[in-house]
């Protein structure tokens, strides 16, 4: 959440494509290292998507956040805009809803990384909705 934040606010200075391009590089870079250590993680930790490896939350957070409205947002609209965020990928990560909970049972990385992934996806979708529907008074 803090990096959304610091990159929206101070590195982007409000200009959505440097946003979008920040969250599509995290992904990019999160998904790759996860499903290249996601088998090492479980036959280390002995489970599945063990809590200790958190490159699948990146990856979800940064889909999360790609092209929430932030364009000309000012730090207040972004900290609400980052929460909103934040919060609606906590609860669908938590939830899992279909697909996501069957995609967890892939093998090695790519069921640590595709159930946040989908559940990242609803959480934009949501967000999408909440904060340019105008029920939070953005944009």
């Amino acid at each position: 959440m803090a990096i959304i934040f610091f990159v929206t606010a101070w590195v982007s200075a409000g200009r959505w494509y440097c946003t979008a391009g920040t969250m599509l590089a995290i992904f990019a870079l999160a998904s790759v290292g996860c499903v290249a250590l996601g088998r090492f993680t479980e036959d280390a930790w002995g489970k599945k998507d063990p809590g200790v490896c958190t490159l699948d939350e990146w990856a979800g957070q940064a889909v999360t956040y790609l092209l929430l409205p932030l364009g000309s947002a000012g730090w207040r609209e972004v900290l609400l805009v980052t929460a909103v965020g934040f919060v609606a990928f906590r609860i669908l990560d938590i939830t899992k809803p279909p697909p996501a909970r069957l995609a967890e049972k892939l093998p090695a990385g790519w069921g640590v990384l595709l159930d946040d992934l989908i559940a990242a996806v609803y959480a934009n979708l949501a967000s999408q909705l909440l904060l340019r529907g105008g029920l939070l008074g953005i944009v």
